[in-house]
């Protein structure tokens, strides 16, 4: 199983910005689909983005055009970049990765077998 660990939340102010990132263990980081999924309180778990290979990038509506994934294989780290943030961004965000084969939907919780333990994104003036 991959490990993987999550950095660079905390208190950020509406219009502000802020990168997460995650940093996984296996030597074939770059193989992994990786995502980005967020928990609010009292509110299910749900997908912000994902990435496949190096290029190939999913958004939820509610994100995009503000959030951006990329990943550095080199340092087997996923990042997310965050702009133009909301109060509703506020949430625990995690990192996840797929290490399965076959076919999947990439929006999908089940669909990612390893999970980080969470960073916690507040954004509030």
């Amino acid at each position: 199983q991959v490990q993987l660990v999550e950095s660079g939340g905390g208190l950020v102010q509406p219009g502000g910005s802020v990168t997460l990132s995650c940093a996984a263990s296996g030597r074939t980081f770059s193989s992994y689909p990786m995502g980005w999924f967020r928990q609010a309180p009292g509110k299910e778990r749900e997908f912000v983005a994902a990435i496949i290979g190096s290029s190939t990038r999913y958004y939820a509506d509610s994100v995009k055009g503000r959030f951006t994934i990329s990943r550095d294989n080199a340092k087997n780290t996923v990042y997310l970049q965050m702009n133009s943030l909301k109060p509703e961004d506020t949430a625990v965000y995690y990192c996840a990765a797929r290490q399965g084969v076959g076919s999947f939907t990439i929006t999908s919780i089940g669909s990612f077998g390893s999970w980080g333990q969470g960073t916690q994104v507040t954004v509030s003036s």
